[in-house]
């Protein structure tokens, strides 16, 4: 089953309008509702004292209707009788002081109290819907998790750190604790890297990073255990937040569940000043999808206008059922719009849903009322296709909490970076599996690293065994600078990877906010005419058997390389000096591209965006207009459109956010 549906809240409306919403859910399309992840006070109003009874009649009302139910473990947002019997309970902030009560995900992940409070509530869900017909399956919690710096959690952080390091002479000589003397003699003495604390050794930030990411793991753990033991045959998911959010280990979190579910919201209070951005969103999707290798679901998709306090501007007609078939093109099996009704108290009045405070079906409703009637028709289609890539991106959670603590320039950021080499694959067209640094790479054609500056002899390792094989990687700024406990390397630049590149970073230059430096590409294949611009940073490499594929243009380095490409056994290894936009990075990647042979089957077009989901030999291109306007897209070859039933040659016409999903009309290869 392709699922399709929608997260209700019956617990914020009068019991007599529940047929009501059951009846519209159904006529939308919708075969999947989620329920309860907020509703911890109205499962057990006091300790010890559980009513099912209401959760009940609106399973029972929905799967009347012909919808299953995935149910959320209530532990995000806590009743108040739970917080305030504990002060400890709260999460403590980075700048010392303790979250107070009023929001959610206000708890401290390590509290054995909380996790007693967590065990009680999930095991008497699961006990009371184990094995019902109707339930799915699991999201656990909901949307973890912000770090906690408690008196609690340092001590189990001084735990996590006696099992990793075994001795505190290992643990003073792989953080250079010898640095300000700060050599640690007991390991009490060891605190968090509080704000307030000035900048803190590199070596314990990073650490407890990680250790604030075990923990949300850990803590997951004791629900999915609970799950796993008294509800077998329903599935176990979490719904994360993104590429965006940048507080935990991902993979890790990913690791114990069934499969990914992720929240999409392309336009919110936070996208107020600029256009929404297809781009970042498919990244964000092509991450999630990374994660476990294999199909997702979005467990929250934009329904309407989106923020707390500011309001979205409203999505334009058809922009939600474009965004949703975004995710489904880049391997979603399940959309699950948010919300059902938008609340009419809370501090969510203005995340709206499918339907207004009011209740009444409309414009937007409507629209995805429309696509059910579309998933009803191909959604079977497209289960068992996945997106087909022969390109990935290395996506390293250590370097990113590295980043964390020493940004290296103002003007950089991991994430923003990250982006930026995505768009350029993204404007061509060009699948993209998002691995971390030890995937198995072997099936890659082209592999790009982008700042990939945490490296340890595993992840060298298995980049040189890649490139000695006959793949194609590329290497940007600040890559190999540190190993994996956050030292600085004491070898030339990029460290263990400067044997495969061929290269050494002679010296570096950070740039002062605002200024730019351009490069000249001197390699045949790329422009020679174009001058691109360089940001941010600048390494000045020193060629030790590579070649030079572009200079410096400005300042005391000009004419000294910037860009080089190194022959390693049967492939090759390109390392990119310097950060950039578009002007640099996408003539760059279409050169590469065309170096590891990897096709370029469909032509840019501006605001249109082709992706590909493939069974075998069935085919299913996905097109997607992005802008306001009417497009006509050339597609090479005979299709059928699956939405429209209409035949497809040549070129597909697409309205305002417009989509189709095209078949080989022959049933062949396009």
């Amino acid at each position: 089953m392709f699922a399709f549906g929608v997260d209700y809240y019956p617990e914020h409306w009068p019991e007599t309008r529940w047929p009501q919403d059951a009846r519209l859910m159904a006529e939308a399309g919708f075969n999947v509702v989620r329920l309860a992840e907020f509703a911890w006070s109205r499962l057990e109003p006091k300790e010890g004292h559980f009513n099912f009874g209401w959760l009940d009649r609106a399973i029972d009302l929905l799967s009347g209707h012909s919808m299953k139910i995935v149910l959320g473990t209530p532990t995000a947002s806590p009743p108040p009788w739970v917080m305030s019997s504990t002060p400890e309970f709260f999460l403590m902030r980075e700048d010392g002081r303790r979250a107070t009560y009023g929001h959610r995900r206000e708890y401290c992940p390590n509290h054995p109290g909380y996790h007693g409070h967590t065990r009680r509530i999930v095991q008497k869900m699961a006990e009371h819907y184990a094995g019902h017909p109707a339930v799915l399956g699991w999201q656990i919690d909901n949307e973890f998790g912000d770090r906690c710096f408690c008196p609690r959690c340092i001590e189990a952080f001084q735990g996590w750190l006696k099992e990793r390091y075994n001795s505190l002479d290992a643990l003073n000589e792989c953080w250079g604790t010898i640095f300000w003397s700060h050599e640690y003699t007991a390991w009490e003495q060891i605190s968090a890297p509080l704000s307030s604390g000035g900048q803190p050794n590199p070596g314990l930030a990073l650490d407890y990073y990680r250790f604030c990411s075990d923990s949300y793991v850990a803590y997951q753990q004791i629900q999915a255990d609970i799950l796993r033991r008294l509800c077998p045959g329903q599935f176990i998911t979490h719904n994360f937040m993104g590429f965006k959010y940048d507080q935990l280990n991902l993979y890790d979190l990913a690791a114990g569940l069934d499969f990914v579910s992720w929240d999409n919201y392309p336009r919110t209070q936070w996208t107020m000043d600029r256009s929404v951005d297809p781009a970042r969103d498919a990244l964000e999707h092509d991450t999630m999808r990374g994660l476990k290798q294999r199909p997702f679901w979005v467990m929250e998709q934009q329904a309407g206008p989106a923020g707390w306090d500011i309001v979205s501007p409203a999505p334009r007609p058809g922009q939600l059922r474009l965004w949703a078939y975004q995710a489904v093109a880049h391997g979603a099996d399940g959309i699950v719009f948010f919300r059902w009704r938008t609340a009419r108290t809370g501090s969510e009045q203005y995340w709206h849903g499918l339907l207004d405070q009011h209740g009444r079906p409309g414009r937007r409703y409507d629209e995805i009322r429309q696509m059910g009637a579309e998933i009803v028709s191909v959604g079977e289609r497209l289960l068992g296709t996945e997106v087909a890539a022969q390109v990935a991106m290395l996506h390293s959670f250590d370097s990113r909490f590295a980043f964390q603590s020493q940004a290296n320039n103002p003007g950089f950021r991991y994430e923003t970076h990250f982006a930026e080499v995505y768009r350029a694959l993204h404007a061509l067209h060009v699948p993209v599996d998002v691995v971390p640094p030890t995937a198995d790479l072997s099936e890659y054609k082209l592999v790009v690293a982008p700042a990939l500056h945490v490296v340890d002899e595993e992840i060298a390792a298995n980049l040189r065994a890649y490139v000695s094989s006959g793949g194609v990687l590329a290497v940007t700024p600040r890559s190999g600078v540190k190993d994996s406990v956050n030292r600085v390397v004491d070898m030339p630049l990029p460290g263990l990877l400067a044997g495969v590149c061929g290269v050494e970073v002679e010296e570096y230059d950070s740039l002062p906010l605002g200024d730019r430096n351009a490069v000249r590409f001197v390699a045949a294949g790329l422009p020679r005419a174009e001058s691109p611009a360089t940001e941010a940073w600048a390494d000045v490499l020193r060629p030790e058997g590579a070649e030079v594929v572009a200079t410096y243009l400005h300042d005391y380095y000009a004419g000294r390389p910037a860009i080089t490409l190194n022959k390693y056994g049967e492939g090759r290894a390109l390392y990119l000096g310097a950060f950039g936009k578009q002007d640099l990075l996408l003539p760059l990647t279409r050169w590469l591209l065309e170096m590891a042979q990897v096709p370029l089957p469909f032509a840019p077009a501006e605001d249109v965006e082709v992706v590909e989901r493939r069974r075998g030999e069935q085919s299913l291109l996905f097109v997607l207009n992005h802008s306001s306007g009417g497009q006509e897209v050339e597609v090479a070859g005979d299709f059928r459109d699956l939405l429209t039933g209409c035949d497809v040659h040549g070129v597909v016409n697409l309205g305002p956010y417009g989509v189709a999903i095209l078949e080989n009309a022959k049933g062949e290869e396009p």
